[in-house]
């Protein structure tokens, strides 16, 4: 696999006759086929070293990786074969050469429940790159109780990829992470007791893996209660054999204090839980300015905290899946940003002629254009070459994974990035 950047004047056909590849595994690994043109600027996955299969009678996606030692993910994406991945013999396939020199990787990924349908063809299409798969979120209620959300099928659909799915509770309320609700909570062994006694017996029900601990806009002064909280759950469910884990701000200090960041104790984290993800993301955010949603320069910064207080192997590192289209001006406290995936951000560059630049210092991909009304708008968004930073700068760190906010968006060059790089770890059989 190679990346290529679209230069004035190149076409699909003449890109994939420059690099003797298909143009329909090209348009497939690039979600090209609604777009009406390459963009200046835009970064192409190039399946360099495919290899054509004629399917064989009883030969299945799964049965053909199998045979080549390649995940049945990558093959469907390459060929745009979509669940249930219905192969018909003497029908010519292509079969992805990996590279995978970046070693052992896990990943993470957040889901919000959505319809039956959605949340299936999610999982389907991303599973098999998966290690965790995390339905977003069991709300925390004062009195310990739990709200429930319907995440059956997202746990069914997982099993079928060997996805452990992880339970993630959060003090969310009313639209918004609650201060006064995480310190109901930390400050009541009684309602502690309640949640944990809850969680267990959601996990025991759904038929989850582990637990992910995502408290946010805690209480500076409630750092220790949510640390011997955390003391108290993970003594809980390890008891249980269940793997306990934590959402970390992302900060590049022990300083750094907040209505985000002081509650949250990196090398307490580090001691207790059994890992870490940090949301590395969200610079670049719907309300603020416009700017890189995870600039790599920034994200390095934590990477430096983090490593220095908590062990690498408990370390996710956070990717998030798109990016934000802004109206220009930027008012503060004016129109919010529309979160867009990257391929409806490219697709945004090609109708109106717009040519991608490329942030060498965030390692991110953005554009300018003005729409039909004559606003203009600013787009920042990820690429394939910023999600092999990402990756890049995960694997110097020696991180256990990486972890995606959120599932959902169109981004097929980032699985064939990942899974090009990686042996994408499986915890459960």
């Amino acid at each position: 696999m190679t990346i290529y950047v679209v230069k004035s004047g190149d076409t699909v056909w003449s890109v994939a006759g420059r690099f003797r590849v298909s143009e329909q595994s090209l348009i497939n690994i690039n979600g090209l086929s609604q777009q009406k043109n390459l963009v200046v600027g835009q970064s192409l996955v190039i399946p360099v070293g495919e290899t054509p299969y004629t399917v064989r009678q009883g030969d299945t996606i799964w049965s053909i990786a199998s045979r080549f030692n390649v995940n049945p993910g990558s093959i469907a994406l390459l060929n745009g074969v979509t669940y249930p991945y219905t192969v018909y013999p003497g029908s010519v396939i292509r079969i992805p050469k990996l590279d995978k020199n970046y070693g052992f990787m896990e990943v993470n990924a957040y889901i919000e429940p959505s319809t039956a349908e959605n949340e299936a063809s999610s999982v389907n299409e991303t599973g098999s790159f998966l290690t965790y798969l995390s339905p977003f979120s069991y709300q925390v209620r004062e009195d310990g109780s739990l709200t429930s959300i319907n995440d059956t099928v997202i746990i069914r659909t997982g099993r079928q990829y060997r996805n452990a799915p992880l339970l993630v509770i959060t003090n969310f309320r009313e639209g918004n992470f609650d201060s006064d609700l995480a310190h109901t909570i930390l400050s009541n062994n009684e309602i502690q007791q309640n949640l944990i006694n809850n969680v267990l017996s959601t996990m025991r029900n759904k038929g989850y893996y582990g637990l992910n601990i995502d408290f946010e806009r805690i209480p500076v002064a409630d750092r220790e209660l949510y640390n011997n909280f955390l003391t108290k759950v993970v003594d809980a469910l390890h008891r249980q054999n269940y793997v306990v884990s934590t959402a970390l701000a992302p900060k590049t200090s022990g300083a750094q204090t907040g209505a985000w960041y002081g509650a949250h104790d990196y090398p307490a984290h580090g001691r207790i839980v059994d890992f870490v993800i940090l949301m590395t993301y969200e610079w670049g955010w719907s309300g603020g300015p416009p700017y890189a949603v995870a600039p790599i320069d920034l994200v390095r910064q934590v990477l430096d905290y983090a490593v220095s207080v908590i062990p690498r192997n408990k370390i996710f590192m956070g990717v998030p899946l798109y990016g934000y289209n802004w109206t220009l001006p930027y008012v503060q406290g004016g129109k919010w940003a529309r979160r867009i995936s990257p391929v409806e951000a490219v697709n945004l560059a090609a109708e109106n002629n717009s040519s991608i630049l490329y942030s060498i210092q965030t390692q991110s991909p953005h554009f300018n254009y003005t729409d039909e009304n004559g606003v203009r708008h600013e787009v920042w968004f990820e690429d394939a070459r910023s999600i092999q930073e990402k990756f890049r700068t995960a694997s110097e760190y020696g991180l256990r994974g990486v972890s995606y906010w959120v599932l959902g968006e169109e981004f097929p060059q980032n699985w064939a990035v990942l899974d090009n790089m990686f042996n994408i770890v499986k915890v459960v059989s």
